[in-house]
Formats: C-alpha cells, structure tokens, sequence
C-alpha cells in the first residue's frame, strides 16, 4: 500500500484534521488516537474535542494516549493520531524538560522511539502535525527548545512516511 503512512502538516486551524480524516473516511472501523489530554474545566477545549467529536462516524474508536508506540506495533485497524504536537507538549510536560531544559534528551528518545515504531507499523497510520517553524524565533529558550523538536520530529516522521501532505486554508497539497 503506497499510503500507509501518512503525515498530514499545516499551521493552526489549516484543515489538517478535516484533512486527515478524509483520507480514512471510507474506512469503518478507524482508531481515533487523541494524544491532547483531558483539559477539564477549559470550555475553549471542550469546543474542540467536541468539534472533532462530531466530525468522526460512530464506528470509529478512541484512544486518548501518548503512549503510541505499543499502537503502532500491534496489529489492526487503521490510526489517526491526531495530534503529534500535542504529543510532543505532553511527552515534554511527562519527563519535566520545562522546569529543567537539559532533559531534552529523554524527549529526543521518544522521538526516536516513536520514528521507529512508525516506519515499522503494520497498520495504516494518518498523523496530524503543526509546522511551527515558519514564524517568528521565540524569545525564551523553553519554547525554542519546543520549536525545535518539533522540526525534528516532523522531519523524521515525514522521511519515514510514504506521503506527506500540506494542508493550508483548507487546502490540501503533496510534498514530494
């Protein structure tokens, strides 16, 4: 299959998601993985999952980790991680890399491991992720750090994908 892995980049609010979702839309029995967390009490958030929430048919599962790696190593239906930003924020917050910014190592063996499992997977996979680069530099070097391992983690996704498709204004193109 020439899209078994697929990467779906944009910037925020681009369509990326609707992208995505698209691509497995035929398919009845997707795993919805939602890697951003339960942010209870945040109204602004509840509207999001609850926007994406009513774009997914019913037969589709949920998993609601950041723990993908056993995912994509085990057989079954498709994925839609989704996203992988958001897993990067909280793989960052899971091994405190915020409060002491030389832990950044212990994300970049995620990274690794996850770029593995990925390139591995038997399932079909879409994942969805933010380019954060192409704006201002940040001024503090916590979020520096997060721009930059979130490149790296696009990147070695995206050169171990079979597509890759760049979403802006709702609009969707291929990277070659």
């Amino acid at each position: 299959m020439t899209d078994q892995r697929t990467l779906v980049l944009g910037g925020a609010r681009s369509g990326k998601s609707i992208a995505a979702e698209r691509l497995l839309s035929a398919v009845p029995d997707v795993v919805y993985v939602a890697t951003g967390g339960n942010d209870s009490g945040n109204t602004e958030w509840a509207a999001r999952v609850a926007a994406h929430q009513s774009r997914r048919p019913g037969s589709w599962g949920l998993a609601e980790t950041i723990d993908l790696v056993p995912l994509l190593e085990s057989d079954g239906p498709p994925l839609l991680i989704d996203c992988l930003t958001l897993w990067l924020s909280r793989t960052m917050d899971a091994v405190d890399v915020w409060s002491d910014l030389s832990r950044a190592g212990l994300v970049e063996e995620r990274i690794a491991g996850l770029a593995d499992a990925w390139s591995a997977t038997p399932r079909r996979v879409v994942a969805v992720s933010n380019d954060v680069g192409s704006g201002i530099v940040p001024a503090d070097p916590g979020t520096r750090l997060f721009r930059d391992l979130m490149g790296r983690l696009n990147t070695t996704i995206s050169l171990a994908s079979d597509q890759v498709l760049w979403t802006v204004a709702g609009r969707t193109l291929p990277l070659t």
